[in-house]
């Protein structure tokens, strides 16, 4: 089993999560970013996501292809490279079962219902029958995808059906959870995913050839030597939104592990909507909320000139679709 510590764990994550350094603006960093895909359940964090990891993201950097959105991991909104659809959706369709037979069932009558077109999820739901929030289970067979602007109704289309199977959907995004979150285990996996315990657990045993023992978790052996690099010099600061990839834990352990104090967990991981998470030289060091313009920071301890500075110029690049110049930033 391989011993590592905790920095060299966060040094890694932000390696492989492009937080250490942005990538040049070009689609195969759009891919990059999307790696693990990228939470959007919040308006526009998705688009947050990439200014932190991407040269030169605009306001509709989002929409650039070969990005699109699907009711993803837990379904929530996320923005995914369009190859990578079927890892975010169709991974997750259990081996059998009522939710299976709900989703191979809702995929065919919403197929019918839309008859080729695009339709607002409301208007559609209601055309087959007033189903709700029941419409999502079709994302689970890879055939929906989704258009979100955020204030309104998702419109919803058909793509054509995955050309790989369920289970080698589960095992790539095995694969890229454990990239971007590892070391981790099949527990948080399923948890993260939004897949039973017992489909993750075998997902790991199938890659059982492809991992690495690390702390009592598993890391694709393949990044047994990113994660043995020394830690370099982290980025100076990054403002992450509500549902980051880097943040975006589902267990406690993982969850202390990047933030040590229970207090300073309590206010990133709230009961109600998440603020985002204020990154600096590598730590975890605040949460941030902004309203238009103003951004609100509440640090945790207090931070050099330079480093303020460093936040002040991210917030002052971030890629707000709405006119005007600079941003004030109020500090707590």
């Amino acid at each position: 089993m391989l011993k590592v510590t905790r920095r060299q764990i966060l040094a890694f994550r932000q390696r492989t999560g492009a937080l250490d350094e942005r990538l040049p603006k070009a689609k195969r960093s759009l891919h990059r970013a999307a790696w693990a895909g990228l939470q959007d359940s919040m308006p526009r964090a998705a688009l947050l996501s990439i200014h932190a990891r991407v040269e030169g993201a605009t306001h509709v950097s989002w929409e650039d292809p070969p990005l699109v959105q699907v009711w993803g991991p837990r379904y929530q909104v996320y923005v995914v490279a369009a190859p990578d659809l079927p890892l975010f959706t169709y991974a997750r369709l259990p081996d059998s079962g009522r939710t299976r037979e709900a989703a191979e069932r809702t995929v065919e009558l919403l197929d019918a219902a839309l008859a080729g077109g695009r339709m607002r999820d409301r208007d559609v739901g209601m055309a087959m029958g007033n189903i709700g929030n029941s419409l999502r289970y079709a994302t689970l067979t890879g055939r929906v995808a989704i258009r979100w602007e955020g204030a309104r109704a998702p419109h919803v289309w058909i793509v054509p059906p995955p050309k790989m199977t369920v289970h080698e959907a589960r095992s790539e995004l095995a694969r890229r959870y454990l990239h971007v979150y590892g070391p981790s285990t099949a527990a948080a996996f399923s948890k993260w995913a939004g897949i039973g315990l017992k489909e993750a657990t075998q997902t790991f045993v199938d890659l059982a050839g492809e991992l690495l023992a690390v702390n009592d978790a598993h890391l694709l052996a393949a990044d047994e030597e990113a994660m043995r690099e020394p830690p370099a010099a982290a980025a100076p600061a990054r403002l992450l939104p509500s549902g980051d990839s880097y943040w975006l834990h589902t267990t406690a352990h993982e969850r202390a592990l990047l933030v040590p104090h229970e207090k300073q967990r309590n206010e990133l991981w709230t009961p109600r909507v998440w603020p985002g998470a204020l990154l600096v030289d590598g730590e975890i060091v605040g949460t941030w909320r902004r309203a238009k313009r103003v951004l609100t920071i509440d640090t945790w301890k207090k931070l050099s000139d330079a480093a303020r500075d460093a936040v002040v110029a991210e917030a002052e690049t971030l890629p707000l679709p709405d006119p005007g110049e600079g941003m004030a930033v109020h500090w707590n």
